[in-house]
């Protein structure tokens, strides 16, 4: 699919979640299909319907600053949306593809380590916009156990929760679990159509994943930055925790994730167990290893 395919796909969902009501229109005649008709949407913006057409037919080339604000508006994007569309911009602009290479593996730089691994008691990771996690400290690789229990290397956020029967025991909201990692992805394929690495995973979970090929054709987007998360895990039952994401500006595309609990709450108990189990598996791990060598 082209990146004027998605810009058209984009708009018009946006275009379909929205009522008149919403937007301060009165309804009139009957509605073919859900949501705003292009004329509306045309009047909110302020340009002619045929404008609005070009528009959403992916054709946004040249399009004035003033003029992408206003759209913005009409369909009322929120701050990831309107990044994604200009994303999408961005990318038709740029008519050079580059090529195809397998790109190196992705590590964290020593120093990022060394500050996951000072982390002592709570979880941390730190994951790429593929939704890979490419670094833990011991306590984040407690926490994503199953996730790293795999011959797939690095482990994936978005192939344990689609394609692992593990995922749905591990995540008990599992319908938001799966709506933001698709979410997350399609603002990745925005950031870079050109990405093997991200065009390939999607490639992979819309063929096996019937879930995931639903989702992906709403062209939602969103974005981590803090809130809570549900947890389950076999070792210590069920957590509740809050998690904060900060991006490695250094390392542009990789985020710092961390992981916490409210202080005497059953998820801090938890976390505390967490870190019991992950000490007493270091050391079986240990043992282990000096009896094969």
């Amino acid at each position: 699919m082209s990146t004027r395919d998605d810009i058209q796909q984009f708009l018009t969902s946006r275009r379909a979640r929205l009522t008149p009501e919403q937007v301060g229109l009165q309804s009139y005649g009957r509605r073919r299909v859900p949501g705003l008709r292009r004329e509306e949407v045309a009047m909110l913006a302020q340009v002619s319907v045929e404008y609005y057409s070009r528009l959403e037919r992916g054709n946004l080339g040249g399009v004035s600053e003033s003029i992408l604000e206003s759209l913005v508006l009409a369909l009322r994007l929120n701050d990831v949306e309107e990044r994604h569309l200009r994303d999408l911009i961005r990318a038709s602009e740029n008519t050079v593809r580059p090529r195809r290479q397998r790109p190196p593996q992705q590590l964290v730089r020593p120093t990022v380590q060394r500050m996951l691994d000072a982390m002592t008691e709570l979880p941390a990771i730190v994951q790429n916009g593929r939704l890979d996690i490419i670094a833990a400290n011991r306590m984040g690789r407690a926490l994503y156990a199953a996730q790293f229990d795999t011959t797939i290397l690095p482990p994936n956020q978005a192939r344990f929760i689609f394609l692992d029967p593990r995922g749905r025991d591990f995540a008990p909201d599992w319908d938001r679990a799966a709506n933001e990692c698709v979410a997350m992805l399609r603002a990745a394929a925005g950031r870079d159509p050109h990405d093997r690495q991200v065009s390939d995973l999607i490639g992979e979970l819309s063929t096996r994943s019937d879930e995931f090929r639903i989702r992906w054709a709403a062209h939602n987007v969103h974005q981590h930055k803090s809130g809570t998360k549900r947890i389950h895990l076999p070792s210590v039952g069920d957590l509740t925790l809050d998690f904060e994401v900060m991006e490695l500006i250094a390392d542009p595309g990789l985020t710092f994730i961390t992981f916490s609990a409210e202080p005497g709450s059953p998820s801090h108990d938890a976390l505390q167990l967490l870190s019991s189990w992950a000490a007493t598996t270091d050391a079986t791990n240990a043992v282990d290893a000096r009896g094969t060598t």
